[in-house]
């Protein structure tokens, strides 16, 4: 019996090939200190090994997934997920997720413009070789320097907190004319208008508030906010010193290497208290103030979508009054003319009776007397409404 073969295309296969690659494959950029950007088309287990995280971690960026914004301090990185920005951040470098993303654009600019710290050392540098006098000042501004992971939450916290501050100013020009057009007039359009913006109120509303919980908790943990000094954990993790007072990790590091030269000269480098995280909470208070003023412009808005409706129906009661007032007066004269309609059939029976001959003159009486009766009868029922309260005077 002859063994069958058979033969896989070779088109096929790189096509099935390449579609898998590209399911794996995301594009990163890396941005250093210097501002100098690199992009890295690699999967996720290449930024793993880079920056030596979790699967685990690496999955809140994850843009296929559904994770709410996150700020993680990990012993090396900070896993940041706010919204469009997925980052992570070291003590040297920058990994920014989809860099060609029409909203990353604009932060990995910024990035690069804000992050470089070069040309205001070589500038020190020189004004100390022409005013020894301004050492202290220039030490004590290093000593007030931000770290590099700071910078880098700093560019990434005022991107989120301008991009939702404009997303809900869009939100305020469309929504309130549509709710002053809506009370003078209610109408299908007008109510369908109202209710997509007020839906699109409720997701941004949400969204805004995930990211104000998310530094409203690291505001209230110390620990939390004590994982964020990636320079300190590092200062820490290589504490021998060498012979020029530093320590070894400061001089191998490329960013920072060059800036403790000086202040390294009078005495050895002190590591502040792990415990001392002022200077991170005042930079998050900040934007948490703008944040939370944000969602206060939404919850203002959304007071007066919630005054609009109440106005609206308001409005819908007194016309559905109105209905039924009408309703009313329609039904009493129903009434009435059935009376008249009563007295009408009975005398146009065709029954002989003998009060029929000679009798012609009392028509005119009938029709006369059964018009008073009929509209006694609706004077009456309305003076009993109106007693009442059903109908107003």
């Amino acid at each position: 019996m002859a063994r069958e073969v058979y033969s896989v295309p070779v088109v096929e296969t790189q096509v099935a090939s390449l579609k898998k690659k590209t399911a794996v494959t995301t594009s990163w950029i890396s941005i250093d200190g210097k501002g100098q950007g690199v992009i890295l088309d690699v999967d996720k287990y290449a930024i793993m090994r880079r920056v030596q995280i979790h699967a685990r971690d690496l999955r809140i960026l994850d843009p296929m997934l559904s994770y709410p914004s996150t700020i993680l301090g990990r012993e090396k990185v900070i896993v940041l997920n706010l919204e469009h920005i997925k980052a992570i951040i070291t003590a040297e470098e920058v990994l920014l997720r989809d860099p060609f993303d029409d909203n990353v654009i604009p932060i990995v600019a910024e990035l690069k413009r804000r992050l470089p710290q070069d040309d205001l050392t070589c500038q020190g540098q020189g004004e100390e070789e022409e005013h020894p006098g301004m050492r202290n000042d220039m030490d004590t501004g290093e000593e007030n320097e931000f770290p590099f992971e700071f910078r880098a939450l700093e560019v990434a916290l005022e991107a989120i907190c301008s991009f939702l501050d404009a997303r809900t100013r869009e939100l305020e020009t469309d929504t309130y004319p549509a709710l002053d057009e809506l009370t003078s007039k209610i109408s299908s359009r007008n109510l369908d208008r109202v209710r997509k913006l007020k839906s699109a109120m409720t997701r941004l509303t949400n969204r805004v508030q995930k990211v104000r919980d998310e530094l409203e908790q690291l505001l209230d943990d110390d620990d939390d906010m004590a994982d964020l000094y990636l320079s300190r954990k590092l200062a820490g993790a290589c504490s021998p010193v060498s012979s020029s007072g530093a320590p070894n990790w400061y001089l191998s590091s490329p960013i920072i290497g060059s800036k403790i030269s000086r202040t390294s000269r009078a005495s050895a480098v002190t590591v502040p208290e792990d415990n001392d995280v002022e200077e991170l909470e005042m930079l998050l208070e900040a934007y948490f103030m703008q944040i939370d003023s944000t969602l206060n412009k939404l919850t203002t808005l959304r007071e007066y979508i919630d005054d609009t409706e109440d106005y609206i129906n308001i409005q819908l009661d007194n016309h559905r009054n109105q209905l039924i007032q009408l309703e009313l007066f329609l039904s009493s004269g129903t009434v009435c003319l059935s009376i008249y309609s009563l007295v009408a059939a009975i005398f146009g029976m065709n029954i002989p009776y003998t009060w029929k001959v000679g009798h012609g003159y009392m028509f005119k009486w009938v029709v006369i007397l059964t018009g008073i009766l009929c509209t006694s009868t609706f004077t009456s029922i309305m003076s009993y409404a109106r007693h009442k309260g059903l109908v107003g005077s």
